[in-house]
């Protein structure tokens, strides 16, 4: 069983950054494929960025492509994502995910969610 608390959510201007954290409880979180998706009303979760147990594989949809990172620290047990240059476009709820394979996060799923966490971006 792996809990998420997702943390760091709030208001920026267009251009600015937001570190979202995600922290995870349990020990067999480095084990584990983390990622983030987002979600605004009236749509669908979408896919944001994904990382592999060990760091060495990381994925990202094309619309943050070049702006956000995905980050781990499997010794804290949290994963990181650092969006820069944000858009009016990245305002949602931003939930953190854990899977047993990478693969189902790209897909669209995952074994484990977090309740989310607010980004507004201000035009």
């Amino acid at each position: 069983q792996v809990q998420l608390v997702e943390s760091g959510g709030g208001l920026v201007q267009t251009g600015g950054s937001l570190r979202l954290s995600c922290a995870a409880s349990g020990r067999t979180f480095s084990t584990y494929a983390m990622g983030w998706f987002r979600q605004t009303p009236g749509k669908e979760r979408e896919f944001v960025a994904a990382i592999n147990w060990d760091v060495r594989n990381t994925y990202y949809a094309d619309s943050v492509k070049g702006r956000f990172t995905i980050s781990r620290d499997n010794a804290k047990n949290t994963v990181y994502l650092q969006m820069n240059s944000l858009k009016p476009e990245d305002t949602a709820v931003y939930y953190c995910a854990a899977s047993a394979t990478i693969t189902r996060l790209q897909r669209g799923s995952s074994d484990y969610w977090g309740q989310g966490t607010q980004v507004i971006v201000s035009s």
